[in-house]
């Protein structure tokens, strides 16, 4: 019986990693839950799933909720969350949160010896070398949530990284696939949060619209499968139904299929090495008709570009980035700024940043701060 902790159990991703575990009850047990301040569907979880440790973010809703729940721990706050992904006895750490929230979390996780199964890009894009160093330190598996990361980590398995020629992501391309910057000046938050394929958290989904989420990925993929940015492409492909591919030495390509259902994924993460039954359905390739594909728009979607230019140049530019990319997210979802705005402050911040390398694990939070701070509206 494998103990999980999910950290971000009431948003998109801890939900469906719940119905993974509740459709499998003789392999895994929900044994932590954290959420932030969503405490209605946390407490229907906690009756359900009856975990031996919560964790809220505000001191007042942990005691409130120990007094609903007594047969419940109840933490809060940063401090809370690094206790559930350290000092429980679960075998791995879920870390479905949101930003750069998650680092901290799965950094001490590690520390601690635990396995990770990791659906926060925040952590790699920021402390990608600090988080690998700790997992090759501590002998622990680091498995991929997000279904592009997923597919290639099971297109390689079986191969070897030397015969690898690179890497290929599929983008859907988002809700303004095929849009000009012109257009792009009106779309409105709405707009934004309709993504054509998948049902995802609001931050993730607006990452999606600018394409600041493959950025990311790029990055992501970089430190996860230990590969140069020039050997990782991005190939729109709007069906979602490819969902990346590794390309070898011999030019042979293989690809990982499938519904756009972040299920399949999860499932695959948990019960590592072993493939194990969920909700989801199988392709119907009759029904799914043609598989398309298109280079991504470079000159519009700026982020995506960005987030190659942070990658290549290193050091500090990806916590810049993420952390820009952040913040104003939030501003454009509280009609603040306008959709464009996100990639054009982003280019002016990591123009005028003075990097710094060989970053130690505080002062990524130094940067995260400054760049905050000089954000701030």
């Amino acid at each position: 019986m494998k103990k999980i902790a999910i950290l971000g159990s009431t948003g998109s991703i801890g939900t469906q990693a719940l119905e993974v575990i509740e459709q499998n009850p003789d392999r895994f047990t929900a044994t932590v839950l954290t959420c932030g301040t969503n405490i209605e569907l946390l407490g229907k979880q906690i009756e359900r799933y009856k975990p031996s440790l919560a964790v809220v973010m505000n001191e007042k809703d942990a005691v409130e909720m120990g007094k609903r729940y007594p047969n419940t721990e109840f933490l809060y706050g940063m401090e809370g969350m690094i206790t559930a992904a350290t000092k429980t006895d679960c075998h791995m750490v879920l870390n479905s949160l949101v930003g750069m929230l998650g680092l901290a979390p799965t950094y001490y996780a590690i520390k601690a010896g635990k396995d990770i199964a990791l659906a926060n890009k925040e952590t790699l894009v920021a402390g990608g070398e600090l988080i690998m160093s700790a997992v090759k330190d501590q002998q622990v598996r680091l498995l991929p949530v997000d279904s592009e990361h997923s597919a290639i980590f099971q297109a390689l398995q079986g191969n070897k990284q030397k015969d690898i020629n690179r890497i290929i992501l599929t983008a859907s391309g988002g809700p303004f696939r095929g849009y000009t910057l012109n257009q792009l000046k009106h779309v409105t938050r709405d707009q934004a949060l309709k993504h054509p394929n998948w049902n995802m958290g609001e931050k993730i989904t607006i990452d999606s619209a600018t394409m600041m989420n493959k950025g990311l990925e790029v990055i992501e993929a970089r430190w996860l499968f230990n590969m140069p940015p020039k050997s990782i492409e991005v190939v729109v492909h709007p069906q979602s139904i490819i969902h990346s591919m590794v390309e070898y030495t011999d030019h042979s390509i293989i690809a990982q299929l499938g519904l756009p259902d972040m299920r399949i994924p999860i499932s695959y993460a948990l019960g590592y090495p072993e493939r194990i039954s969920n909700l989801s359905n199988g392709v119907d390739f009759i029904k799914t008709g043609l598989l398309t594909f298109e280079s991504p728009d470079l000159e519009t979607f700026k982020c995506l570009a960005l987030a190659y230019e942070a990658i290549e140049k290193g050091g500090s530019y990806p916590v810049v980035l993420n952390t820009a990319n952040e913040v104003l997210v939030q501003q454009f979802l509280e009609k603040r700024i306008s959709f464009l705005d996100i990639q054009n402050t982003i280019n002016k911040v990591m123009q005028k940043h003075n990097p710094r390398y060989n970053l130690e694990f505080e002062e990524i939070f130094e940067i995260d701060c400054k760049i905050r701070g000089e954000l701030k509206l």
